[in-house]
């Protein structure tokens, strides 16, 4: 079951890019007890995105992109987030 964060990330990316796949793994387990482990059990997220927006953007710019999209929740509620952004094209 996805927590309160988790589902906040796919709900805005799901608003901001309508992707054609998304998929949010939670990494916290694995980084129990390390810099940045907040003890919420939300604090490290990959996320694997693939959405036409990102056609002709730059890998930079895609990460970019998705920060944005999620406001405050990277650095601020989420310590780590590993990003793999891609267009449908790639």
């Amino acid at each position: 079951m996805a927590g309160q964060v988790e589902a906040e990330m796919h709900a805005l990316l799901t608003e901001a890019f309508a992707p054609s796949g998304l998929v949010i793994t939670n990494d916290s387990a694995a980084h129990h007890g390390h810099s940045g482990d907040d003890g919420s059990g939300e604090s490290h997220f990959t996320i694997e995105i693939e959405s036409a927006a990102f056609t002709g953007v730059s890998r930079l710019d895609r990460q970019r992109m998705i920060n944005k999209a999620l406001g405050d929740i990277p650095g601020e509620r989420v310590h780590a987030l590993a990003i793999k952004a891609s267009s449908p094209e790639d």
